[in-house]
């Protein structure tokens, strides 16, 4: 049975949300707390380093150093970190707590996430109700489908264990150096643990076992 915890599967030093993530267990536990700890963060910058971050509206923190083109659109709450670059037309629709360094691509739409450092996700992704750990990538048109197609809620099936989540929106969870390739879909309830890689144009649910290959036709092996 696949390691799928918050400890197993992150390094919390990658993320301004990490004394939040302490307090639980699964990753997934932290989707409908986003808003609030970007709130909180917010109201942290706002007192202890104003001079560092641009501040748009009331609710949207983009630090100094970040790079971030004329025709992104960016709803709050929202903080961008040190160094990211967010590249044109991207779409940030709110509860986005992006880290530092990293790559928000053209048209990739992002609502709900928690990214952590050395996070990219370059071309075309779509991220919604996911949390995506330290220098994961996701190839270019990848996406996570964070609904069931029956609108019930999402079950976390770990080999024999099936872990009710209480949600009913939840995309993926990557854990840290997750490498997802190019047109593939995460669907509701993935976890993919750390150190794996996802072949391109994969369909991919369950749980993917830490230093990990998912291949064509779902079959995983370990690495060698």
């Amino acid at each position: 049975m696949a390691r799928i915890t918050i400890k197993e599967m992150y390094s919390l030093e990658h993320t301004k949300a990490k004394e939040w993530l302490e307090k639980l267990t699964y990753p997934w536990e932290v989707l409908p707390q986003i808003k609030d700890i970007i709130l909180a963060l917010g109201e942290t910058i706002d007192m202890e380093c104003p001079d560092d971050y641009i501040k748009r509206g009331d609710d949207i923190w983009i630090h100094k150093t970040a790079t971030v083109f004329d025709t992104v659109y960016i709803a709050g709450p929202a903080i961008i970190g040190a160094g990211t670059e967010v590249r044109q037309c991207a779409f940030i629709r709110g509860n986005a707590l992006v880290g530092e360094n990293c790559v928000v691509g053209n048209s990739t739409e992002l609502k709900n996430v928690i990214i952590f450092d050395n996070v990219q996700v370059p071309h075309y992704n779509y991220v919604g109700d996911s949390v995506l750990g330290y220098k994961s990538h996701m190839g270019a048109g990848s996406i996570t489908s964070n609904v069931k197609s029956d609108k019930t809620l999402v079950v976390v099936k770990n080999d024999s264990e099936e872990i009710e989540t209480g949600l009913k929106k939840f995309g993926a969870m990557l854990g840290d150096f997750v490498e997802v390739g190019c047109n593939s879909v995460l669907n509701p309830g993935t976890v993919i643990c750390p150190h794996s890689n996802i072949y391109p144009v994969s369909c991919v649910r369950g749980v993917v076992p830490a230093e990990s290959i998912y291949k064509t036709g779902g079959i995983i092996v370990s690495k060698e």
